[in-house]
This record gives C-alpha cells, structure tokens and sequence, in this order.
C-alpha cells in the first residue's frame, strides 16, 4: 500500500498535482532560511551562503539561490573586513528590528483568508485590517496587484496566474509569524 502511495504522490508531482503546494512551502522555508542567515551573519558570496543552506539541509542550485536574493530585495554593503556582504533591506537598522516586531504583531489579528478566482478575502480582528493591509501594499510582493482595507476586512487582487499557495507562501514572506495560522 506504501508503495502505491508514493507511486500516486510521484505521478501527481509530476504532472502538477500536489506536489506544487509541498514545494511553495519549501520555498518559503528557504527563503526565510536565507533571510535569517543573512541577518545572522556577515556573509559576503553566493557560494558563502549556498554552502550555509545546503548544511542547513536545503537543495538548491546557485541559479535557485540567485532568484531568491532578487525576490528578498538582498543589497550588498560595503564592509571594512570582508569587503561587500549581504543585507536585508529591512535588516539593517535597529529600528527596522522594532518594524519587525511589529509586523509579526499584526499577525496576532489575522483570522482566516477565503478565495474567489483571483480574490482573496482576509478577515481580521477588528482595527486589524489597515495596518495589514499597508504592510502588505508595502512589501510589494509580486503575486499582489493590492489591497482595499476597511476595519477588519482586506480585499486582496491577486495577479492572473498567481495560485492561492503562491498567495498564502508570500504572505508568509511578508508576516513570517502567519506561518503557524496559515501553513
């Protein structure tokens, strides 16, 4: 019975079944891996952090790599001691730690997400939804056209093409504390 199981997972992978859903959520994981270990430490190659996600148990290709420093907005500063190393945007100040903070404290209102073809309803707690709404809009991230907020309801306009999981591993890029409610 294991056997055909794996067998029925194989062929769905391969032919755009579930397996979409399992690598989004791998993708967010690495992403955020990335993240952390850019904020973590000074690192100044490609190859520096590549070796650094696969000890972390990651496959991924330098191309794989390369694709997510774009999608995080990773910025190279200058550095006395190693000469350019990665940053994080919004890592680089103390104060942006406390924007943070605050972003995954948004979190605490979010309720549940619905869909409808390319909309997605976000109900929140009430007061909630603006302030989720403008980190989102914020963000920018690709899969988001935008947003309308009233007090605890956000309408989200999702691009054509964009799958509910596309949607739901961006938000979490955004607000990684969604993660335990969404994931």
């Amino acid at each position: 019975m294991n056997a055909m199981l794996f067998l029925s997972l194989t062929l769905r992978g391969r032919f755009g079944g579930g397996f979409k859903i399992f690598k989004m959520k791998n993708r967010t994981k690495r992403q955020l891996a990335i993240k952390q270990a850019i904020l973590n430490g000074r690192i100044s190659s490609q190859d520096e952090l590549l070796h650094i996600m696969k000890d972390q148990g990651f496959e991924l290709t330098q191309a794989t790599l390369s694709r997510d420093l774009k999608i995080l907005k990773v910025a190279k500063v200058s550095d006395q001691a190693l000469g350019y190393v990665y940053v994080i945007p919004e890592g680089v100040t103390a104060e942006s730690h406390k924007e943070n903070s605050r972003i995954n404290f948004l979190a605490d209102g979010f309720r549940d997400i619905q869909f409808s073809g390319n909309l997605a309803v976000i109900r929140t707690m009430p007061g909630y939804a603006n302030s989720i709404a403008v980190v989102i809009d914020n963000a920018e991230p690709y899969e988001i056209l935008g947003t309308i907020a009233g007090d605890d309801t956000i309408l989200v306009i999702m691009r054509e093409g964009v799958s509910h999981s596309d949607l739901i591993n961006s938000l979490i890029l955004i607000m990684p504390a969604l993660e335990d409610k969404l994931g």
